[in-house]
């Protein structure tokens, strides 16, 4: 008999799905490699945009708006089938109960990052966070799944019970897109102004994502170092102003083309202030280069191939970027680095997540 898994798929909904759309995504693909008995299907608001159809799965949908389906999943699982045996919320918006009396319920939190950096939130954020924090504190039936331990570790702090508390990896291999040819990639910097070498930032333009310190720190490091080349930066526009300086904006870029420039790129730089958990650092080892992130960066945690650096330090960033320009990138080098993260697939993932749900 199947399995049958009900998972939110709401964050594809968004203007901008950020990390959490590359979790949605890369969990049902984990899913539908593990196990053929599994029935995934997923849950959202009214319609099917392109990123939902793209799941190749069944998407249960409701007449309800995003917005309205955010704010009344708490009380009542529209769009959740009777039958379900797990329901899980892929972030704080819901779903949180449906099923079968016996059904597991589970929510994935990513972050406490209104807490961390609520400057960088809008009080509506704010209140919304911090209310589902509350529900969840008190909703003793939800088992919470953390992609990070040190979120764990916070989040009993703050009075969650460590019995309804588990871990998942994430995943960072991606069979569905291949990787722009060095050709292409150098066609878009092209257009752009830029030849030769590059240091490379990913993720959206946002004050959290200190991207005018990382300017500063590059314009520093580079003045010891030409090497290093100009500053380029992809992703979308965040919540907040950042001055970019003389940096090279692309904006958004075609996901083989994002993973074209982290393979080709002298230094990848990821300094946040605050993180939940930092994709972008992991999809640059599994490119199989060169990394400088933020020791507060859960994702690199104990990774021996990545140069921590202070976020909060000009000094620090401008020489950890040289630190890592000195590290080698011949073959071994970068396969060494792809080593580093060879264990977060969506594979992994699934596997972690059924073993949350018995």
């Amino acid at each position: 008999m199947s399995r049958r898994i009900i998972i939110s798929v709401d964050q594809l909904y968004r203007p901008q799905p950020g990390g959490i759309g590359s979790y949605v995504r890369g969990l049902v693909e984990g899913l539908v490699s593990v196990d053929g008995d599994l029935d995934v299907v997923g849950v959202g608001p009214r319609s099917r945009p392109e990123a939902v159809r793209q799941l190749g799965i069944d998407v249960r949908t409701t007449v309800l708006s995003l917005r309205l389906l955010t704010q009344l999943w708490p009380r009542y699982p529209f769009g959740v089938p009777r039958d379900a045996d797990v329901v899980h919320a892929t972030s704080v918006a819901g779903p949180f109960g449906g099923g079968t009396r016996r059904a597991v319920h589970t929510v994935t939190m990513h972050d406490l990052l209104w807490r961390d950096e609520p400057e960088s939130s809008t009080p509506n954020g704010i209140r919304f966070h911090e209310s589902r924090l509350q529900y969840l504190l008190r909703a003793e039936h939800l088992r919470i799944i953390t992609t990070s331990p040190r979120l764990g570790v916070r989040l009993f702090q703050i009075g969650i019970d460590p019995d309804r508390i588990r871990f998942a990896r994430l995943g960072v291999d991606d069979a569905t897109v291949a990787a722009a040819e060095p050709a292409r990639v150098r066609e878009l910097l092209a257009a752009h102004g830029v030849s030769g070498p590059f240091t490379f930032y990913a993720g959206t333009r946002e004050p959290r994502k200190n991207v005018e310190r990382l300017v500063r720190a590059h314009h520093l490091a580079r003045r010891s170092c030409a090497d290093l080349g100009p500053l380029v930066l992809a992703g979308p526009i965040g919540w907040g102003q950042v001055d970019t300086g003389d940096a090279v904006v692309l904006g958004l870029v075609e996901r083989s083309l994002l993973l074209g420039l982290y393979r080709d790129t002298a230094v990848n730089a990821y300094v946040p202030r605050a993180e939940g958990w930092g994709l972008p650092p992991v999809e640059a080892l599994h490119a199989g280069s060169r990394v400088v992130a933020s020791s507060n960066c859960p994702s690199v945690d104990g990774n021996a191939e990545v140069v921590l650096v202070d976020p909060l330090s000009d000094e620090s960033i401008a020489q950890g970027l040289l630190r890592a320009l000195e590290q080698g990138d011949d073959t071994a080098s970068r396969e060494r680095r792809r080593g580093s993260v060879a264990h977060m697939t969506w594979h992994n993932c699934a596997l972690d997540h059924l073993t949350a749900w018995q």
